[in-house]
């Protein structure tokens, strides 16, 4: 179809390129899907079935509607190539109909497995099912299903924590599994580890040698700022990914510099020798201080910047896109190309006129901004002001970038002040109340990050945050619960924050979140409730109106520490209403 109006030359109606535009958006959705169910960790696909599912819905959703807009008469469109589309459509019609059914039994062994204790022994026939079942069965599955895991975990959105772990835990119950069902499987020959060894040797490495990410005995161990140590491909993923947060102990990373950890590297390596076991050997890993482009590489590269640079607009817009689409490459590209000079130049026309070249800068932008070095040139470049210029006047597709692009800067803590000082948080709120799913987990992501700056919080409310949350809170099916309890319970800490949380009727919403959420979901609404409760005490007799003190109990009996802390306030604030309900009681039958 696209072909056909290609070739034919016409003038395309307002109309019929908002029509194809809506397509072209749809189609990248289900591209991007795809991509995430043909190279995403299984294990983690089916726990998270229901979030999987709505997206498979929404997506085929957009694709129907964007088809059904298609105005033929306006687009020379033979009739061989409409009645394909026509055929497509129905399809599309049906699949909202007809939906597989989830595979129950295995979700239930997978939740089994998920919520054992890591001290508990696994029923071995509900492993051989799962290995059966994920096709887990040799040591290069499961090392591909161990890097897929972490990754999908890492950039999922929101602050993977507890479940990465408990989900690597899981992984290594499974391997374990099939390492002694296999006692002459080898470990894999990867990029960066070569280590041949028969299973009752695998299965003694001491657990302070392995990555506590991939699980994998360690070839480059770094130390970062809390103190733990990692390997260095895995840790670096993850913060490329945009994680302020420890993986292990979720403290924040005060800073980002990895430390070698020679004295661990070279206790393994002893190990190794002692156990004749072959040591690690390191390979050489890329460096964000010096790119290793080819010279055809670094001579298109300048090429583009020539472009970018020639007033024409058709120029621009061909640059920016290949500039987009080079740095999303890999972490030698985004290096060459800051290293070029590209930066500058991109946020040069990110006030474009057109459209198109808006967004390919902004997402070159946010493509550039995965390695921690370009997060403070882009920002030293000035381009704070252009993102948000292209949040509030950009395409949909370039609004949402530029939300990822200052989630991305705003990872550095000085950026947070600056991006909320340029006036960042009204557009983002904007974004959250009006845009699709993925713009408003765009904003989510962004607007938590830049609130964790106390100054920023105040901006956040008097922006309307408070109902723009609430809002999305009850809106069926959202797939930002997780995002928006975690901003509400930081803004609970601010006094405008817990005016407007109070003032929204928030607090039914907590009490079913408290009452039958996921663990971290629990502890924050049960946060959100204590600072509603110290503020007022209307709220702790609304709460108890409600019923929320068996969903207390049942957190302070299984809860995480927070939670249980949380919970405990609660309770104690209740006690307290009581007795001072009792004191008043009593008083009002003392004789006069």
């Amino acid at each position: 179809m696209f072909e056909e109006i290609r070739d034919s030359g016409i003038k395309i109606s307002d109309d019929s390129v908002e029509v194809l535009g809506k397509l072209k958006e749809a189609v990248e959705l289900a591209l991007e899907l795809l991509r995430f169910g043909s190279h995403g960790s299984k294990i983690y696909m089916v726990l998270e079935r229901e979030q999987i599912i709505y997206r498979l819905q929404e997506v085929t959703a957009q694709l129907e509607h964007a088809l059904s807009g298609l105005l033929y008469q306006q687009l020379d469109i033979s009739e061989e190539i409409q009645e394909q589309v026509e055929l497509v459509l129905s399809q599309f019609k049906k699949a909202k109909e007809r939906i597989d059914a989830p595979n129950l039994k295995l979700y239930e062994d997978l939740s089994s497995l998920y919520n054992m204790k890591p001290s508990a022994a696994a029923d071995p026939a509900l492993l051989r099912r799962l290995v059966d079942n994920l096709q887990l069965n040799g040591i290069t599955d499961l090392t591909q299903e161990s890097i897929a895991l972490h990754e999908m975990v890492a950039t999922s959105g929101g602050d993977p924590g507890e479940s990465l772990e408990k989900m690597s835990m899981l992984l290594k119950k499974i391997k374990d599994f099939v390492q002694t069902e296999n006692p002459k499987m080898n470990s894999p020959v990867t990029e960066s580890c070569s280590i041949q060894t028969a299973t009752n040797v695998y299965q003694k490495i001491p657990e302070d040698f392995r990555c506590p990410i991939s699980l994998e005995m360690m070839v480059d161990p770094v130390i970062v700022s809390t103190g733990q140590t990692y390997e260095r491909t895995f840790i670096e993923k993850w913060i490329e990914a945009g994680h302020r947060t420890c993986p292990k102990t979720q403290q924040f990373l005060t800073s980002f510099s990895l430390t070698p950890n020679y004295v661990l590297r070279s206790l393994i390596a002893q190990w190794c020798v002692e156990n004749g076991v072959e040591p690690p050997k390191q390979s050489p890993q890329p460096s964000e201080t010096t790119a290793t482009c080819s010279p055809a590489e670094r001579s298109k590269i300048y090429g583009l910047l020539n472009k970018l640079t020639s007033g024409n607009p058709e120029d621009q817009r061909f640059a920016a896109g290949e500039i987009r689409l080079l740095a999303k490459r890999n972490a030698h590209n985004r290096v060459a190309i800051a290293e070029a000079g590209a930066i500058p130049l991109l946020v040069g026309v990110l006030p474009s006129p057109d459209l198109l070249t808006q967004e390919h800068a902004v997402t070159a932008l946010l493509n550039l901004s995965i390695c921690v070095n370009n997060k403070w040139s882009i920002v030293s470049c000035g381009a704070v002001p252009g993102i948000i210029y292209v949040l509030k006047k950009g395409s949909m597709v370039a609004r949402e970038n530029a939300a990822a692009t200052l989630f991305s800067l705003s990872v550095v803590d000085e950026n947070k002040v600056t991006i909320g000082g340029f006036g960042a948080i009204p557009p983002l709120v904007k974004l959250l109340n009006e845009g699709n799913h993925r713009g408003k987990k765009d904003a989510a992501t962004a607007l938590f990050n830049l609130c964790i700056y106390q100054g920023n919080k105040g901006k956040a409310v008097r922006a309307g945050i408070v109902p723009a949350l609430m809002k999305v809170l009850k809106e069926p099916n959202n797939g930002l619960l997780d995002e928006s309890l975690a901003i509400l319970s930081i803004l609970g800490s601010h006094s405008e924050g817990t005016a407007a949380i109070g003032a929204a009727d928030a607090l039914q919403v907590l009490v079913a979140v408290i009452g039958s959420g996921s663990r971290r979901n629990k502890e924050n609404a049960a946060s959100v409730l204590v600072h509603l409760c110290s503020a007022d005490q209307k709220h702790v007799v609304e709460a108890k109106k409600l019923g929320v003190m068996p969903s207390l109990t049942d957190l302070v009996l299984n809860g995480s520490d927070r939670g249980k802390r949380k919970a405990m306030q609660l309770l104690e604030f209740m006690r307290q209403q009581n007795q001072d309900n009792k004191s008043h009681s009593q008083l009002a039958q003392a004789p006069n």
